[in-house]
């Protein structure tokens, strides 16, 4: 039985946000910090080094390693990333020819969530309701102002905004999660398109490094293909079975079947639900109004589909004890089921919306620009000093082409705040576009006005340089520096930075290495193993905590 949905649209507020407003702000959302900066520490630096050692051949493709220790099971980024620095090295440099391709694999994730949206607003049960004199939305006009306000959501998310500008696999699995979303949403319009796109969508997000979550997917996915009005889509679920097939094969054959579980205490319960919170702001918020006003509906395609991908990164974010990294895949579901709920808003929910955005990133801007003048004139007093405090050894840069972009962004926020409080109340979408330029903006002057500031506290180039004093300019390139037992990040600064060969398995303070490098938070700081004498402790810039101590075998003095 169909049941009336509760959206209400006239012709005026299907209009689609201007095509070019919408490339520029996606442009300024993906852009920044792709140009001008090294990996920066734990998993961006840690994936970087396993490509750029797939591509300078220190390890092989299949089997990848760090240090002598096997790498990430995603091989299909890695291959992206050591494939791009092959082809465009020397022509770039190898971070930015790495992490070119993410960018568009983060310009692919927001444009798929467009057309999922777009397919599932034009669905029966999602289009709005004809008026009794006329005057209602154009069906497609409607869709695409939805569409619209789905691309603004996944901006608007905040927990988007560093993981997803990172060079790492999980921003593989984000486009692929994307695409199966694809997938299931054009299943009634575009058969070809989505059998092809659920074929690749699946075996792609397994190769990622998320065959389990690739499966689970896919599960979902039957059901709602088995249970769908469309015969059209009932059709397709051996599509969909075939996809999640091929997706366990190819695991299979990539070695990516880890179990990363670990399990829900309830101690990690409040963690975990402060994370939510901000994780996934403003989307959860208009997720929950979709869900209950569209709460008659769920059995639909336009809630099912995005509702399966949710439930699964939701469960997987539990699973493994509350990773941002599988929540992050749950992001393009929650913007989808945001949009949803912009036909329904009501009117003063969505100006506490809108003030709320206003205050927050504007107020994010004054901090930002604040502490770019006290670094570089020292005034006001206080916030140079602790930025001294923090980073003792920083030399503020200064750049115009940096100082041009963050007043342009900064002169664009402040219009855009001024059509949002005028008479513009029509359009769907409004009621995102604070949250997704005020995210923008705070990425635009981070990326240009602090990025001095962050490359010099998040690279590793300076605390390597400090290592290399203390090692001999003319260190044979068949000796190794010995790291028992370092993180992968730690290893690929040393091999990315330093150029040395890197040992770091367990037992390399045995082998035959001269040198050893260690890194610890530990009090009192460790003896030198047997065999080694210390030659230096150093200190990580912008680090107080975090000691590296530096020893040389006894027998090479």
């Amino acid at each position: 039985m169909n049941t009336p949905n509760p959206a209400l649209v006239t012709e005026r507020g299907a209009r689609p946000l201007p095509r070019v407003a919408l490339v520029l702000l996606c442009a300024v959302y993906v852009l920044p910090g792709v140009i001008g900066r090294d990996p920066w520490r734990n998993a961006d630096l840690a994936a970087f080094g396993q490509m750029a050692a797939m591509a300078s051949g220190r390890t092989t493709w299949w089997m990848p390693t760090l240090g002598g220790v096997a790498g990430d099971s995603g091989l299909l980024p890695h291959w992206l990333g050591a494939a791009s620095i092959t082809a465009l090295s020397p022509m770039l440099d190898a971070p930015l020819a790495a992490r070119l391709p993410f960018a568009l694999l983060l310009a692919a994730a927001l444009a798929l969530a467009w057309y999922t949206t777009f397919h599932l607003a034009r669905t029966d049960a999602a289009l709005p309701l004809p008026f009794a004199f006329g005057g209602e939305a154009d069906p497609v006009a409607y869709a695409r102002a939805i569409a619209d306000g789905a691309v603004l959501a996944l901006m608007a998310s905040l927990g988007l905004l560093q993981l997803g500008h990172e060079t790492t696999p999980e921003l593989a699995q984000l486009a692929a999660t994307g695409l199966f979303l694809y997938a299931l949403a054009a299943a009634p319009f575009r058969p070809v398109r989505s059998r092809l796109a659920v074929m690749v969508a699946l075996p792609a997000l397994a190769g990622s490094g998320a065959p389990s979550m690739a499966l689970a997917m896919g599960a979902g996915g039957l059901v709602v293909c088995a249970f769908s009005h469309y015969p059209q889509v009932r059709r397709f679920a051996p599509w969909v079975g075939a996809g999640a097939l091929l997706a366990a094969l190819l695991a299979q054959a990539l070695g990516a079947w880890r179990w990363r579980a670990t399990g829900l205490e309830w101690e990690q319960v409040p963690g975990i639900a402060r994370q939510w919170l901000w994780f996934m702001w403003p989307g959860w918020l208009f997720a929950l109004w979709t869900l209950w006003r569209w709460r008659r509906h769920l059995l639909h395609r336009h809630m099912s589909v995005p509702l399966v991908v949710l439930v699964v990164a939701l469960a997987a974010n539990l699973a493994m004890g509350g990773s941002d990294r599988a929540l992050m895949l749950g992001l393009p579901a929650l913007a989808v089921l945001a949009a949803l709920a912009l036909p329904t808003f009501r009117r003063s929910t969505a100006a506490a919306v809108d003030w709320f955005s206003m205050l927050l990133f504007t107020a994010a801007a004054v901090f930002i620009w604040v502490m770019y003048v006290a670094m570089h004139t020292g005034v006001p007093a206080k916030p140079a000093a602790n930025i001294a405090k923090l980073a003792p050894d920083f030399v503020p840069v200064f750049s115009w082409p940096e100082l041009l972009l963050a007043l342009l962004g900064t002169a664009a926020w402040v219009w855009l705040v001024r059509w949002r409080t005028g008479r513009h109340r029509e359009a769907l979408w409004k009621s995102l576009v604070l949250p997704a330029g005020g995210v923008a903006l705070g990425w635009l002057l981070a990326m240009t006005l602090w990025l001095p500031l962050l490359d010099f506290a998040r690279s590793p180039r300076l605390w390597v340089q400090r290592i290399a004093t203390q090692l001999p300019p003319d260190l044979p390139a068949d000796s190794c520096v010995a790291a028992p037992g370092a993180p992968a990040a730690t290893v690929a600064a040393l091999e990315v930075f330093g150029g040395w060969r890197i040992e770091a398995r367990g037992g390399a303070a045995a082998d035959a290495c001269p040198y050893l490098v260690y890194v610890t938070r530990s009090r009192p700081l460790p003896d030198a193993p047997p065999g080694y004498e210390k030659l230096a402790e150093l200190l990580r810039p912008a680090e107080r905590d975090e000691r590296t101590l530096v020893f040389r075998r006894a027998d090479r003095r």
